[in-house]
């Protein structure tokens, strides 16, 4: 259950690098941000638990995990080994604000299902601009909730729950993470049972 409480910065660290794979070795960080939020709504969505556990933000350009975010940037946040393990895959692009892949993919690292929802995330929303995938995600209800209070500036950032991500959007859109009502309702109760006993031992 450690998956349900702890980030996994080995499984970030390969996600931003099989997403800048994707992109031709060298990713937006915006946009890395992003399509690994679209990859855990989907794998939460569909499988009842996020890919790398990240906690997510609500943020005034949408969603943000704060520790996806922190390897993007090779921020001061990171500790020692979260470093030198990032340091080994990915670097700082060269054009401002990307990330570039440095060696391959270890793909061992990801289940099948997650491979499933990274490959997902870039084959639906991977050529869109970053600006105009900010906007999108502004549309789900887990950021949703929140766009009164960021559009006043009273705050430039809200910590988002997963149980959230379970919501459709009630504005009409059309939703490619639609599934059917017994699914999505079997991955909530799944998710939210698994969490309970993570808790419990932790």
């Amino acid at each position: 259950m450690k998956m349900l409480l702890e980030f996994d910065y080995k499984k970030a660290t390969q996600a931003i690098n099989y997403l800048a794979k994707k992109e031709g070795g060298q990713i937006d960080k915006l946009k890395l941000i992003k399509l690994v939020y679209f990859a855990d709504r989907y794998h939460l969505r569909r499988y009842g638990r996020p890919i790398v556990n990240d906690a997510y933000l609500a943020m005034p350009l949408g969603p943000v995990g704060s520790s996806v975010k922190d390897i993007a940037e090779f921020s001061d946040f990171l500790d020692e080994d979260e470093r030198a393990y990032a340091s080994t895959y990915l670097a700082r692009g060269g054009q401002i604000n990307t990330v570039v892949s440095i060696t391959e993919v270890d793909a061992d690292i990801f289940s099948k299902s997650e491979l499933e929802a990274l490959d997902f995330a870039y084959s639906e929303f991977g050529k869109i601009a970053p600006l105009a995938l900010a906007r999108l995600a502004h549309r789900y209800p887990e950021w949703e909730k929140f766009k009164t209070t960021l559009e006043s500036k009273e705050t430039t950032r809200e910590p988002m729950s997963y149980s959230d991500f379970f919501k459709n959007p009630a504005n009409g859109m059309e939703d490619k993470f639609t599934l059917a009502p017994d699914v999505l309702s079997a991955s909530q109760e799944l998710f939210e049972d698994n969490y309970k006993i993570a808790e419990f031992w932790k």
